[in-house]
């Protein structure tokens, strides 16, 4: 897509959202946090996921650790520079504050799309609002598996319960031609955590702060096909 000037009133929505009191995700990521709440189970196949802390590696805790200061600066980022698609189609999907309460995805066929805020490096891209792609949840032994099932970058990984606003995903990603993304854990450059909120009725956000490339911060939207 051709790189577009940012609009005004886009840009004073920004920044009330990069200026604004960071959101508050509950029980911090982090020493000692609190256990997690027990796993939804809805019916066979639900599984007993283990507590995401004895998983992750050190350096996406730290992600996670920033998400607030990842939002802060993707947002100042976006507003000041320029970038590509229509971002003003896309909502409370870059509003920091739209959590809402029973974050669990139901199991299914969903279209997805990804937007990315920020960039690295001195210049870039202040932000990118792709097309839409598939994504699938699906209910399996080790719990909610998430997949995005076509488009150059495909993330795969587990969904694990956190908090009343969101759940913890830790993933890998595939790109280009490869097959699925192998399980977390097997490769520290194609690893990633991030945060899974509901946004409205029928609709999800994938919150990954910090991700490998490009960007400050990635938003993965769902909603269901």
């Amino acid at each position: 897509m051709n790189g577009i000037r940012f609009p005004a009133a886009l840009a004073s929505i920004l920044l009330l959202s990069a200026c604004a009191t960071a959101p508050s995700y509950g029980p911090p990521y982090g020493p000692t946090p609190p256990p997690p709440p027990a796993p939804p189970s809805d019916g066979p196949g639900g599984g007993v996921l283990r507590d995401w802390r004895g998983i992750i590696t050190q350096e996406d805790r730290s992600r996670l650790d920033r998400i607030d200061e990842a939002w802060r600066r993707a947002l100042d980022q976006a507003r000041r520079s320029e970038g590509s698609g229509d971002l003003l189609s896309v909502g409370a999907l870059i509003d920091p504050h739209a959590a809402l309460d029973n974050p669990t995805p139901p199991s299914g066929r969903y279209r997805c799309r990804t937007v990315k805020l920020g960039h690295q490096g001195a210049t870039g891209l202040g932000y990118v609002v792709y097309g839409w792609f598939e994504c699938e949840i699906t209910r399996t032994a080790n719990g909610l598996r998430l997949v995005k099932t076509t488009g150059s970058q495909r993330p795969s990984g587990l969904l694990f319960p956190e908090d009343d606003l969101g759940m913890v995903f830790l993933g890998s990603m595939a790109l280009g031609e490869e097959p699925r993304a192998n399980s977390y854990g097997n490769n520290d450059e194609r690893d990633f955590a991030g945060r899974v909120e509901r946004i409205g009725r029928n609709r999800w956000r994938l919150v990954i702060p910090y991700p490998e490339f490009e960007s400050t911060l990635d938003l993965i939207e769902l909603v269901p096909a």
